[in-house]
C-alpha cells in the first residue's frame, strides 16, 4: 500500500487545484500542506477515511444550516469553522457565526459544495484491504446482530398494527402467486459449496424440504418423457437429499467496500440460490407491475429515487433515508408475515432460505434475520418490509385508520429502493422512529430531511444540482495486466473531464497513456479506451479499412476473461435446454463454446484492435 501513497497524494492535490478553479476559489498552500502532512502521518486512511469524515460534518452542517461545534473534531478550527477548505466554506458558511451566508447566489454556493465533496470523497471507494481489525469488526457485529434479533419482540399493539398493514397493503398482489409460476435458475454469484459457474449444473445436493415447494423432479431435473426414466434415475443416483439438520450452512464472506469496514455477505448453497432466484423473479414482476407499488417498489430502475432527491433537494418535498446493516436487521417473523395472506408461497420463501450460515473462522450461528445479502430474495423482501413500515408510520402521522383506501393514498408518497428509502420531508422524523421501532438502524450521516442536500441511489443533489463527485475506485496501474485499474482510470479521466478537472484528467490519461501508449478519442458510446472528447487523434492510430471502405481506429478493447470449466453429460444437456429460452432474448450475452469455459467475473482483459469510425469523435 506504501507504494501507492506517492500516486494518491499527486492526484490528491491535482483535484485540490481543479476543485479551486471550478468554484473560483484561491489555491491555499496552507491547505496543501495540510493534505501533504497528513498523508505522511497518516497514510492512505487520510484520503479513504477522515476526509469522508470531514465531508459527513460538512453535510449535516448543511442541513443544520450552521457549523455545530461538535463537528470537524479532528481539524483546527478558524473562527467557526475548520481551517482546512477555509476558503471553500468561507464562500457557504459566515466564519464569525458558522451561519449559511444568505446574500450569497445559490448556484456559487452549489458550485462550492461540489468542489468539497470531490476533494473530500475522491477516494472514499478505493478497494484497498481492509485493516484486520475492522473486519473482525465487522464480522463481530453480523454476530451481535443475531444476538438482538433473538431477542426482539414487538408488543401487541405494534405486532398487530404491522399485520394488519401487511395485509392490507400486500395480500391483493401476494394471494395472485402460485408454486407452478417459478422457474428455478442459477445466479451469477458463487455458491457456498464453491461450485465454478459450470459445475453448478451437476446436482451433489438437494435440501429435501425443498421438495413440497421445488421438486427436484421438474425444478432441478428437467420433465423427461416416460422413455427417459432411466435419464432419469441415473441422475437421482448422483444427488443426496439432506435433512435439515445436514444441510450445507451459507458461507460468510467479507468483501471489499471502503477501508472504513467491509460489506458482510452470506454466500448460498447451489440448491438454495437456484430456487431463490426463481421466487425472486415473480416478486420483482408482480410488484414492479401492480398499480400501488409500480414505480414506488423498484428493484431495476433507480431513476426515480434519484430524480426525486434531485428535485426534494430543491423544493424539500421529500426527504432520503439511508438504513445501516438494513438487510441483517429484518427479522425473519415480520418478514414472512408479509406473505400470510398466500401460505405456500410463504412456506416456500422460508424452504429456500438458509437457517444457519459459517464465520469465516469456523463458528456457525443460527439465523434469526430474515436474510443476508447473498440470498437472491433478500432485496425484494427487505424492500417490501420497509415499505411497509413507512406506509403503517403515514397512517400513524395523519391519524388515518387502516384501510385499502388509507393505504393507497400514504403509499403513493413512499418510494423504496433496497435500503435507499423516499417519504415525505414533514414525516421523517415519525417515519425515523417507526423504522426503529421495527428493528431499522437509520444512517444519520446519509439521511436528510431538511436544507438543500439530498442523497439517493448515487445522486447527490445541492439545491437541484448535481455534486455527485469522481470516484477513484482503483489503485494505480503498474502495467498492462492490471486491466481492471487501466479501465477504471480512464472513465475516471473523462468523467473529471466532463466536470472542468481538466488538470485531474490529463493526469490519469497520461498515467494510463504511460502504458497503453496513446489513446484515440472516441465517441461517448463507444466502448473502447479512449478520449471521450473532441481532440486530434494521432495518425498512427487511424487507417482506412479496404475491406469496409471506411475509417478504423487501433485501439484498447475491453474483454472478459474466461476459465477452463468443462461440462460434459446430463448437466451439458440440461444446460443447453436452459439456453434455448435465452436465444430468443437479443441481449442475453453470447458465448462460443459455454460448455468448456465460463467467465471469471471481476476481471478483465485488453486487447488491441482496429475498430471502425463509428468510435471516432
Amino acid at each position: 500500500m506504501k507504494s501507492y501513497v506517492s500516486d494518491y497524494l499527486e492526484l490528491a492535490e491535482r483535484i485540490y487545484t481543479d476543485a479551486c478553479s471550478h468554484c473560483v476559489a484561491e489555491v491555499s498552500k496552507r491547505d496543501l500542506r495540510t493534505i501533504r502532512s497528513r498523508v505522511q502521518k497518516q497514510g492512505i486512511s487520510f484520503l479513504t477515511i477522515t476526509l469522508p469524515d470531514f465531508c459527513s460534518d460538512f453535510e449535516k452542517s448543511l442541513e443544520q444550516g450552521l457549523v455545530d461545534p461538535t463537528l470537524f473534531r479532528y481539524f483546527r478550527k478558524s473562527g467557526a469553522i475548520p481551517a482546512f477548505l477555509q476558503d471553500m466554506l468561507g464562500r457557504i458558511f459566515d466564519k464569525e457565526t458558522g451561519r449559511i451566508l444568505n446574500d450569497v447566489n445559490p448556484q456559487q454556493i452549489s458550485s462550492t459544495v461540489g468542489s468539497v465533496r470531490q476533494v473530500c470523497l475522491a477516494f472514499k471507494k478505493t478497494k484497498l484491504p481492509c485493516d484486520p481489525r475492522r473486519v473482525r469488526k465487522a464480522i463481530e457485529g453480523f454476530v451481535q446482530i443475531e444476538h438482538d434479533l433473538s431477542l426482539f419482540q414487538l408488543p401487541n399493539e405494534d405486532a398487530s398494527e404491522f399485520k394488519d398493514v401487511s395485509f392490507m397493503l400486500w395480500s391483493r398482489y401476494i394471494s395472485r402467486i402460485r408454486v407452478d409460476m417459478f422457474a428455478p435458475r442459477h445466479g451469477p454469484g458463487n455458491t457456498a459449496e464453491r461450485y465454478s459457474p459450470n459445475g453448478k449444473w451437476r446436482w451433489r445436493v438437494w435440501h429435501d424440504r425443498l421438495e413440497p415447494y421445488f421438486p427436484f423432479i421438474g425444478c432441478g431435473l428437467p420433465l423427461l418423457s416416460s422413455t427417459e426414466t432411466l435419464v432419469e434415475e441415473r441422475v437421482l443416483q448422483e444427488v443426496t437429499f439432506v435433512l435439515e439438520d445436514d444441510e450445507q450452512p451459507s458461507r460468510v464472506v467479507d468483501v471489499p467496500k471502503t477501508m472504513r469496514g467491509p460489506r458482510i455477505i452470506a454466500i448460498e448453497p447451489c440448491c438454495m440460490q437456484y430456487t431463490q432466484q426463481a421466487v425472486k423473479d415473480v416478486l420483482y414482476d408482480v410488484l414492479q407491475r401492480n398499480t400501488l407499488t409500480g414505480g414506488h417498489v423498484n428493484f431495476d430502475d433507480q431513476s426515480v429515487n434519484q430524480s426525486l432527491a434531485m428535485s426534494s433537494s430543491r423544493d424539500g418535498r421529500f426527504a432520503t433515508i439511508d438504513l445501516s446493516e438494513a438487510s441483517d436487521r429484518v427479522p425473519r417473523s415480520l418478514a414472512l408475515q408479509m406473505f400470510d395472506s398466500n401460505p405456500d408461497l410463504r412456506d416456500a420463501i422460508d424452504a429456500c432460505r438458509s437457517k444457519r450460515a459459517t464465520l469465516p473462522d469456523g463458528r456457525t450461528v443460527y439465523l434469526e434475520k430474515f436474510a443476508s445479502m447473498g440470498n437472491a430474495l433478500c432485496f425484494p423482501v427487505e424492500s417490501m418490509y420497509f415499505y411497509t413500515i413507512c406506509v403503517a408510520a403515514l397512517l400513524k402521522f395523519h391519524n388515518l385508520p387502516v384501510s385499502r383506501a388509507t393505504i393507497e393514498q400514504v403509499a403513493q408518497d413512499v418510494y423504496v429502493y433496497g435500503d435507499d428509502i423516499i417519504v415525505p420531508a414533514d414525516a421523517a422524523t415519525a417515519v425515523f422512529d417507526y423504522l426503529q421501532k421495527y428493528n431499522c438502524k437509520v444512517n444519520s450521516r446519509k439521511t436528510f430531511y431538511r436544507g438543500f442536500f439530498r442523497e439517493s441511489c448515487g445522486v447527490d443533489a445541492y439545491n437541484g444540482t448535481d455534486v455527485t463527485p469522481v470516484y477513484i475506485t482503483r489503485v494505480p496501474p503498474k502495467n498492462r495486466r492490471d486491466a481492471s485499474s487501466l479501465i477504471s482510470y480512464t472513465a475516471a479521466a473523462n468523467h473529471f473531464w466532463k466536470r472542468g478537472y481538466w488538470h485531474t484528467s490529463a493526469l490519469l490519461f497520461r498515467k494510463v497513456e504511460k502504458i497503453l501508449g496513446k489513446l484515440p478519442h472516441i465517441n461517448e458510446d463507444s466502448g473502447v479506451l479512449g478520449k471521450k472528447f473532441w481532440g486530434h487523434t494521432d495518425k498512427s492510430l487511424i487507417r482506412r479499412s479496404r475491406r469496409y471502405q471506411d475509417v478504423e481506429i487501433h485501439s484498447w478493447v475491453p474483454s472478459q476473461v474466461f476459465r477452463d470449466d468443462y461440462l460434459d453429460g446430463l448437466p451439458a444437456l440440461f444446460k443447453s435446454l436452459d439456453k434455448l429460452d435465452k436465444l430468443k432474448d437479443p441481449t442475453s450475452p453470447r458465448d462460443k463454446k459455454p460448455l468448456e469455459r465460463s467467465v471469471l467475473h471481476g476481471a478483465a482483459t485488453l486487447k488491441r484492435r482496429w475498430v471502425q469510425r463509428y468510435n471516432l469523435c
